[in-house]
């Protein structure tokens, strides 16, 4: 249900990160050198360094050095991170913790001596979590088994550093609620001298567990606990100690507050001897900006923000990304990203949170920073100031004063993306639209051009000619203005009439209304859709975190399944005023989130939708996880009428049409819950259904030999039978 938002992406890879297939990884980076003038590239088992300049790769890590003594074979290396020109971290072996490969092994090699070293040797194979050396170079700290230690390189020696970590218990890393709606993962921090460790302390004691059951691996059942906040529970409690690296006592931090009412989605150091932590409230409507004494543990409280309906934290403006801190100005200021003024905006705050600069003045949102390169007092976002469908990157100065510049192609028209250099003088550009196959180019900045002329996007940009797709905005009949985008079949005749497929998310997580290449094609649909003669439709309604500012986003809250559901029933209905819409071939299909919208609107327009193929659904709001569904819906203690409006259960009395329902028994993010839950209503109204369980699947529904295929092909003889294809 909660979707992490990326770009550049064809329709599969949209797929994949809003959650219906398990990622690796949680986010793309480029591992630059210290100068920024290069970066080095994972090759087939070796590192090269390229320069960005001349393109021209260099080994610089040779298979060689990844073999380990006694042993024939080189490392698989899956990441690496250079701590120095020499001293590089290698992650190897990994393992899935929930959605991303973050579990593995570590090996530290040292280039000049020819030495690869094994991290954490005594610990169990594909245990060690989000290694780090420290700032000195001399140590590296890691997680094992719910427990923090920090390694000598040199000696090998360590020391563990928490001892009462547990399944529930959790040092230096997070729980699944965490990892999933805060994007937290990575648990500790190294102080800037190196000597001390700071770190979150997660305790899901008191957490009931939801039990999943796995009926496939052997021939008894086992139980697979989750722990796992529902709506309603309160929160775990965390907290934030500072321990020395050496070993010892941990000072923890005094914060204000109820712990089981708060959350502390972010921790850094401010300086070698002060935390900064950001707590919100359990509503996720009140964020405090609160300096902890890493000594003493006192606290105070320098910023405050309020809203009436939630607050998005930095990991919905920074790629995913909650760590870091961008501190400018030998750390006296730092940079902040607020909508309180109704847009989402970069403001730059002094230490004392007393003094805030807007610095992007406007009414225009930002989606997310991209560099803060202080050399040049310039700031890098991306904004589409004119059309929320596009993405493009702008550059502003840090002197409140200056009007934001244009950086990307003006003429290229669609959605970019930047992954800016440490020194701010280079970027790989990447860019598509929905007839622009996906490309990418190195550029100088600040000017944007292309570091090679004849490997530009320019010059070897393909425009896929089969394309016909028509973006447009609707307004319903509710006086509602809407974008949408009609992806037409092949040999469209307006004079004919064609079935409609409608794909929708429409929750705050994502958009499905881009101009970004694939984005308007069905990655599920086992055949040509165009072929087929279907007519596909996307609609951006309200609620989703398009950039069209503060109000359009959150006039969801408290009506998810409500406010969203209204705007895509009336904007189809809207488009179906047009002579080749089949008004009687009309069906809606979507995943998680969307599946839930496709319940909804089926039942809740009849009239409109005749068939509709939802997948993992929340069919009850109340089944899904505190931290989404109370920022987004309040809590049920204080407003349940509003969780019995807005879910799928409420309204299944009504269906009329036809429905596929699908759901993966092993999903810990989705419950299997949901699925008993829609079925018991749907047999207690006596409505026809068909219901697909895929044993043992996770929430992607992708694990086990022939899994996708056999999805694919089930969601496309259902579409063909109850929606026939083909013009009349």
């Amino acid at each position: 249900m909660s979707c992490k938002i990326v770009r550049f992406i064809l329709a599969f890879v949209f797929f994949i990160i809003t959650n219906a297939v398990v990622a690796q990884y949680p986010r793309k980076a480029i591992n630059w050198t210290k100068d920024g003038n290069s970066f080095y590239h994972l090759n087939q088992n070796e590192i090269d360094k390229i320069d960005i300049k001349t393109g021209e790769p260099v080994t610089f890590v040779s298979k060689q050095l990844l073999i380990p003594a006694g042993s024939t074979t080189a490392l698989k290396v899956e990441r690496f991170s250079f701590y120095d020109d020499n001293t590089v971290l290698l992650f190897t072996n990994s393992a899935k913790v929930w959605r991303y490969r973050t579990k593995g092994d570590y090996w530290v090699l040292n280039i000049a001596q020819k030495k690869l070293t094994q991290v954490g040797k005594g610990k169990p194979a594909q245990s060690l979590m989000f290694a780090k050396i420290s700032p000195d170079g001399k140590s590296v700290a890691y997680v094992s088994e719910h427990n923090l230690f920090t390694e000598d390189i040199a000696t090998g020696t360590s020391v563990q550093l928490t001892f009462d970590g547990t399944r529930k218990l959790i040092n230096g890393t997070f729980d699944w609620v965490y990892e999933e709606e805060f994007g937290c993962r990575d648990g500790f921090r190294w102080s800037p001298d190196g000597k001390k460790i700071a770190y979150w302390q997660v305790d899901a004691t008191q957490i009931r567990d939801y039990y999943m059951l796995n009926t496939t691996d052997s021939v008894y059942s086992k139980v697979i606990p989750v722990e796992y906040p529902k709506v309603g529970e309160s929160p775990s409690p965390v907290r934030i100690g500072v321990v020395n690296a050496s070993g010892g006592a941990t000072q923890w931090m005094n914060i204000e507050g109820d712990p089981r009412q708060h959350y502390l989605p972010r921790m850094e150091w401010a300086d070698a001897n002060t935390l900064v932590v950001q707590q919100l409230n359990r509503k996720q409507q009140e964020s405090k900006l609160i300096y902890c004494d890493a000594a003493s543990g006192s606290s105070t409280t320098f910023y405050k923000e309020n809203d009436n309906a939630w607050i998005d934290i930095k990991s919905r403006w920074d790629d995913d990304d909650p760590t870091g801190w961008d501190w400018i100005n030998n750390g006296k200021e730092f940079i902040w990203v607020s909508e309180k003024d109704g847009w989402r905006h970069i403001y730059k705050v002094s230490r004392d949170g007393k003094t805030e600069t807007l610095l992007t003045n406007g009414q225009y949102d930002i989606a997310n920073i991209k560099a803060v390169d202080e050399a040049s007092n310039t700031i890098y976002f991306m904004a589409s100031p004119d059309n929320a469908t596009q993405l493009y990157l702008y550059r502003v100065k840090m002197d409140g004063k200056s009007k934001a510049v244009l950086v990307s192609p003006a003429g290229m028209k669609g959605v970019h993306d930047y992954y800016i250099s440490s020194n701010g003088k280079f970027a790989e550009h990447e860019f598509s639209s929905h007839n622009v196959n996906p490309i990418g180019e190195w550029v100088t900045l600040p000017d944007g051009k292309p570091v090679d002329e004849m490997n530009s996007i320019e010059k070897n940009e393909t425009i896929d000619t089969a394309v016909n797709i028509e973006y447009a905005k609707v307004t319903t009949e509710d006086g509602i203005t809407v974008d949408v985008w009609i992806n037409k079949p092949l040999n469209f005749d307006s004079t004919k009439k064609y079935p409609v497929v409608l794909y929708v998310y429409g929750e705050p997580g994502a958009s499905t209304v881009d101009d970004s290449y694939g984005n308007q094609q069905n990655f599920l649909y086992d055949g040509d859709m165009g072929a087929d003669g279907y007519i596909q439709i996307g609609v951006d309604n309200r609620g989703t975190p398009t950039l069209k500012g503060s109000a359009w986003r959150r006039s969801i809250y408290r009506k998810i399944g409500i406010v969203n559901i209204r705007d895509m029933a009336m904007a189809t209905k809207k488009l179906l005023e047009r002579p080749y819409f089949d008004k009687d071939r009309v069906a809606v299909w979507g995943w998680s989130g969307g599946a839930a919208s496709t319940l909804n609107l089926l039942c809740q327009y009849p009239q409109i939708f005749k068939t509709g193929i939802a997948i993992s659904a929340i069919t009850n709001e109340l089944f899904y996880d505190n931290i989404y569904t109370e920022r987004y819906m309040g809590l049920p203690q204080e407003n349940m009428e509003d969780y019995v409006k807005t879910s799928p259960l409420t309204y299944v009395k009504n269906l009329q049409g036809n429905l596929l329902y699908v759901h993966g028994s092993g999903d810990d993010n989705v419950h299997y819950d949901n699925a008993e839950a829609l079925l018991n209503e749907l047999i207690k109204y006596n409505k026809q259904f068909q219901f697909m369980e895929y044993p043992n699947r996770t929430h992607s529904i992708s694990e086990g030999i022939g899994t996708r295929q056999h999805l694919s092909t089930l969601y496309s003889n259902y579409l063909r039978t109850h929606c026939l294809p083909g013009a009349k």
